[in-house]
């Protein structure tokens, strides 16, 4: 079996630069709605900082922008491809330095997204707590990861898998001196189910 060469890596700071001019958003409402400050959204928009999953999040629910958006999903589908398909030759990349993320999700925005994270060795999450509405979970497929919920943590293995309720507080490290790959799953949940 070959691996597929994957598609080249996404900037982000770009499509959150335009995600944030067609909202018609200047950089001090942004940071007002998304609790990030002035200058790392600025940082993150001329793609010299290196934001953590918290400050993407933070980011990407105040833009009201689908994850998928996040990775300027703008590979060209097959004609002969149905629309829930997504070719290995055509995932789209995020280089967050110690974590990288490969979007296995089909093109449009879905309620549930699925990818490859890899994560370098004291690769982590950040050193803030993501919580969210929506529902997590994964399978490691290779190396070890440190999961944190509510509190509670735990160190998974090759072939261990999780789900929880990421409105809980949670994080995640790979303490270990090798790369983990881990097969990360979210299920947005509906807003309206929770009013």
């Amino acid at each position: 079996m070959t691996t597929p060469t994957p598609a080249p890596d996404t900037p982000i700071g770009s499509t959150f630069r335009r995600q944030r001019h067609e909202k018609g958003l200047s950089l001090q409402e942004l940071a007002r709605e998304s609790g990030v400050s002035v200058g790392m959204i600025s940082q993150i928009e001329r793609d010299i900082a290196n934001p953590s999953m918290r400050v993407l999040t933070a980011l990407r629910r105040a833009l009201n922008m689908p994850m998928q958006e996040m990775f300027s999903d703008t590979a060209e589908s097959s004609t002969e491809d149905p629309p829930f398909l997504r070719r290995a030759e055509k995932r789209p990349h995020i280089d967050l330095g110690p974590l990288q993320k490969e979007l296995l999700t089909s093109g449009g925005n879905h309620h549930l997204q699925m990818m490859i994270l890899t994560l370098a060795p004291e690769g982590s999450s950040g050193n803030t707590a993501l919580s969210y509405p929506a529902e997590k979970g994964g399978l490691v497929l290779e190396g070890e990861l440190t999961l944190h919920v509510n509190g509670q943590s735990a160190t998974l293995k090759e072939g261990d898998s999780f789900v929880f309720d990421s409105s809980l507080d949670h994080g995640f490290r790979n303490e270990s001196d090798a790369p983990a790959r881990i097969l990360w799953v979210i299920g947005a949940v509906q807003f309206d189910r929770h009013l």
